[in-house]
């Protein structure tokens, strides 16, 4: 109020001082505008604790059991079924067979039931296709009209001299006495000074109209599409230039494991971007755009294209968790992993059930993690 009060200067000083001792009418309304502007900013703080308090936020799964998985592919099952979770392999299990882990609590405690294929069983064809391959990457898992399809990346780090296979199942239960996954060949391959794009992470979504879709890509051109058929699961048109969904700017194009949804006339494109795999050193993080046609244009909440470095930022490293990214999704939970601080960067895996706000975006963002954002 002293910037108020300098008009009157000395004099109003001078008469209060001089033995004036009735309040004086200007000070009286200081005081009244005073008194207001304490209401509304305390009712400024109630509406915005109040806003916060009501803003969608994800819920984190409390997970228990062997978590160790990287690039986990999601199978969320009906109430009462198991859910099942694919991921990367390790050379020192299985032959570097994906991974695969059940669940028989809704999503919360994971066991270790094997690998998709043993020495016997392997897809020995990859191994020419693909020098030097040892573990395989970045599964995906689908099913139509019976048939569980399971789509899998075979490369070596750095190299775009990569593939895309298939297997199939009529079950994912290993219990089951026709369990049995039969190797079909390969889907799309890239090969290093031919392609400009990498045939790694695969991600399925089928349209309105029941046709499958799958998109890839990791660096080099970006994140792909192309359309597959049923029931073969594989391509629609071998001959068909992939289309490119999204894309960064500029080298070194740190952009992969695209995910499509399909929810409420849009298709969502979930994405991990910067860098993966270095523990705790990782920067990886997860970011969406949306289309009204599966093909795009993909853009995010300001309109920027994906192919144009746009992306809404979906989740980040916070607290523990360092470099969350190689996400799917199965109904509205968020498979990821993450670099554990507390393990000392060694990978888990996360689930978090999406909430989702009044303009139609995913939110995997907790309410804690949005307290400590500000």
């Amino acid at each position: 109020m002293s910037g108020h009060a300098a008009p009157d200067g000395p004099s109003s000083a001078a008469g209060a001082g001089a033995g004036d001792s009735s309040p004086r009418p200007r000070g009286r309304r200081a005081a009244l505008v005073a008194g207001a502007l304490v209401v509304l900013l305390g009712i400024a703080g109630a509406i915005t604790w109040s806003t916060r308090d009501d803003a969608p936020a994800a819920t984190a799964l409390e997970l228990a059991g062997d978590l160790r998985t990287h690039d986990p592919a999601l199978v969320a099952g009906a109430p009462g079924e198991p859910w099942y979770v694919f991921s990367t392999g390790d050379v020192r299990v299985g032959l570097g067979a994906p991974q695969i882990r059940r669940s028989t609590d809704d999503g919360r405690t994971w066991t270790e039931i094997g690998t998709v294929w043993d020495a016997g069983s392997r897809p020995q064809w990859v191994y020419d296709a693909v020098p030097g391959v040892q573990n395989f990457w970045a599964p995906e898992v689908v099913e139509h009209d019976g048939t569980w399809y399971l789509y899998y990346a075979a490369s070596t780090f750095g190299s775009n001299t990569s593939l895309i296979g298939l297997m199939t199942n009529t079950t994912l239960d290993p219990d089951d006495p026709d369990y049995a996954w039969v190797d079909q060949g390969e889907v799309i391959r890239s090969t290093a000074g031919e392609q400009d794009y990498n045939a790694i992470d695969a991600g399925v979504v089928v349209d309105e109209a029941g046709t499958p879709w799958m998109s890839f890509g990791s660096f080099w051109g970006g994140l792909q599409l192309v359309e597959l058929a049923w029931p073969d699961g594989k391509r629609a048109d071998p001959d068909a230039t992939p289309v490119t969904i999204a894309s960064r700017i500029g080298a070194p194009n740190a952009i992969e494991a695209p995910y499509l949804v399909r929810r409420g006339g849009w298709y969502y494109l979930f994405f991990s971007r910067d860098s993966c795999c270095q523990g705790t050193d990782s920067t990886y993080n997860i970011a969406v755009g949306r289309a009204r046609e599966v093909t795009g244009p993909y853009v995010d909440d300001e309109g920027r294209e994906l192919t144009a470095d746009g992306g809404r930022p979906v989740l980040s490293s916070h607290g523990d968790m360092i470099g969350p990214g190689g996400q799917s999704v199965s109904g509205d939970h968020l498979a990821f992993h993450y670099y554990s601080a507390a393990l000392g960067g060694d990978f888990q895996l996360a689930i978090r059930e999406l909430a989702w706000d009044d303009e139609g975006w995913p939110v995997a963002t907790t309410r804690e993690e949005q307290d400590a954002a500000g």
